[in-house]
């Protein structure tokens, strides 16, 4: 590892809650920051293991997710190059909240607790972006908690449908090789996969979504965003 470059600082500017600070914070947290080197499909880090430290995906990717006592997988967030993780162990010195492992060969930095917590009583302007960062973590989970309690299966799918086909290369219809499988999209949803399959039937018999080939179409986004209940 030692071989691999340090971070330059406009890395940890991607992330939205560090895009505002100065350039000399910015370099502190690159010269903290330590390379990792992961395959697709390793195990970053366990549920309930002593704090693994803050997490920025450099390249490749992750999936942050929960499993149940019967090895049931529900996906909490997919996230890529820019993303950070694992705030909550960083900063309350608590274990890993929940597993993570690559979607893709990935490389990831990591900073240490201690190390963050040094940079973060130095620099009042860090310590307020990670409280930011909290806060944006809270608002996920609300907002996943209103999915799962108030919005039926076929919603939620409309909801994430809607989601990917916004990202720029995408253009309004989802490879699936990007949207992964039905039983994939089942995890993120809470759900199983029979469930996601009826539900895409329903959506492509009412005429709103359609399939080609590898592709999922979006044709009426109005009506997507309805049965998304998003207006």
């Amino acid at each position: 590892m030692n071989d691999l470059p340090s971070p330059e600082s406009s890395l940890w500017r991607r992330a939205p809650y560090f895009a505002s600070l100065s350039e000399e914070t910015l370099a502190a947290l690159a010269q903290a920051a330590t390379p990792r080197r992961y395959a697709r499909g390793q195990i970053v880090f366990l549920e309930g293991e002593p704090c693994a430290g803050l997490f920025m995906v450099a390249a490749g990717g992750v999936k942050i997710f929960k499993l149940s006592a019967q090895g049931r997988e529900h996906i909490v967030q997919h996230l890529g190059p820019g993303d950070t993780f694992n705030e909550v162990a960083a900063l309350d010195g608590g274990p890993n909240p929940v597993n993570v492992a690559a979607t893709a060969d990935s490389l990831l930095y990591c900073i240490g607790r201690a190390e963050l917590r040094r940079l973060a009583q130095r620099d009042p302007e860090l310590a307020w972006a990670l409280i930011e960062s909290l806060a944006r973590r809270a608002r996920h989970l609300v907002a996943m908690v209103e999915d799962l309690a108030l919005r039926s299966v076929k919603a939620r799918l409309a909801r994430l449908l809607l989601t990917e086909a916004e990202r720029p290369s995408q253009s309004g219809a989802i490879e699936r090789s990007h949207m992964m499988s039905q039983a994939d999209m089942a995890a993120r949803l809470g759900t199983v996969r029979e469930m996601i399959g009826r539900a895409l039937r329903e959506l492509a018999d009412e005429g709103l979504i359609r399939f080609d080939r590898h592709r999922i179409v979006i044709i009426d986004r109005a009506g997507l965003s309805a049965a998304a209940d998003l207006g």
